[in-house]
């Protein structure tokens, strides 16, 4: 079966005061139906900017794809037309964003912004929309939804209006939804109801669900494969299984041992030195090696390929590829 997107050596780039940052990189991977895909990595590494391409909603003049195919059921994306992206936006493909008080409109009602997708996308007429609405929120949890619908967002908080986001983002029952650091700032146990909300519509609708975090053990509860990205690039892809499991590059392996381990006591967590380079000053080798432990002179060499794109575990290292480490 063909994938459902599918990511060809996607590049975007932005116009900075220093230069062209090269925010995303050769960018590959794919999603299936009803699949569910972590994508990983520190700030700066490209993770939202990659969905924002997806979602045609890179900010012009100054972002720009540089390269590359963005393929929804074999439709490159890229070459539609603003209004034809803006119809596919929310209807078949919908996002939620990392900041949700901030991607709110913070003079609308709830209601109106959950209704106005469902008038645009679905055609529904106004009483039926504000029916819908409520529906909406009850079935991601918030109780009661017909007064919720007549507040404003500042009168929420943080996980209700994560669960507005989501509902939103719901209305139009896409085939793909994006989750951008959905438990970014909430605490651990409406954390808990919002991965248990995203697992149950998962099951229930088949959604593909395309989950960017920081946060390993939420990928290893909720995704099937594993997308790991540094410096605008893919650096390790593979199941959920091999990733944590075995994972490959050292930057993955830092990754790991940077979490903390519950029960365990260590004095200092575990870190990696240094920090993300800037993507308009990223060298023409391996972005990972100055920050590396296992760095050699093969590694400032030139920028390793992931290898064989059949092979179900891969990682973009000359180390691992060589079975040095």
């Amino acid at each position: 079966m063909p994938p459902l997107v599918e990511f060809q050596n996607l590049s975007t780039h932005f116009k900075t005061d220093e230069g062209i940052a090269r925010a995303v990189q050769d960018v590959s991977f794919s999603i299936g139906e009803g699949e569910t895909v972590g994508v990983v990595g520190e700030s700066g590494c490209g993770k939202s900017v990659t969905a924002l391409s997806l979602m045609g909603l890179v900010s012009r003049p100054a972002g720009y794809i540089a390269g590359g195919q963005i393929l929804y059921r074999g439709k490159d994306l890229l070459t539609l037309k603003p209004e034809a992206m803006r119809t596919m936006r929310g209807n078949e493909i919908a996002m939620i964003f990392q900041e949700p008080m901030s991607s709110l409109n913070p003079v609308l009602t709830i209601g109106e912004q959950i209704v106005e997708p469902l008038i645009e996308h679905r055609k529904m007429p106004p009483k039926a929309a504000w029916a819908e609405a409520i529906a909406l929120l009850t079935r991601v949890g918030i109780a009661r939804p017909e007064r919720i619908v007549e507040g404003y967002p500042h009168q929420l908080s943080g996980g209700m209006l994560q669960r507005v986001m989501i509902a939103i983002a719901l209305s139009c029952k896409p085939k793909l939804l994006i989750a951008d650091e959905p438990t970014t700032a909430l605490d651990v146990t409406i954390q808990a109801q919002i991965l248990d909300l995203l697992n149950r519509l998962k099951q229930d609708e088949g959604t593909a669900l395309m989950l960017i975090t920081h946060d390993l053990g939420l990928v290893a509860e909720l995704a099937d494969r594993v997308i790991v990205m540094y410096a605008g690039r893919v650096v390790e892809t593979g199941t959920v299984r091999d990733v944590l499991r075995h994972p490959k590059h050292p930057y993955t392996r830092g990754l790991l041992a940077s979490r903390p381990v519950p029960g365990q006591r260590l004095r200092r967590l575990v870190s990696i030195p240094g920090q993300v380079p800037s993507p308009a000053r990223l060298p023409a080798y391996c972005a990972f090696a100055e920050r590396c432990f296992a760095a050699v002179d093969i590694c400032r060499s030139g920028i390793p390929s992931l290898g064989l794109a059949d092979a179900p575990h891969r990682a973009a290292c000359f180390l691992a590829q060589s079975g040095a480490i």
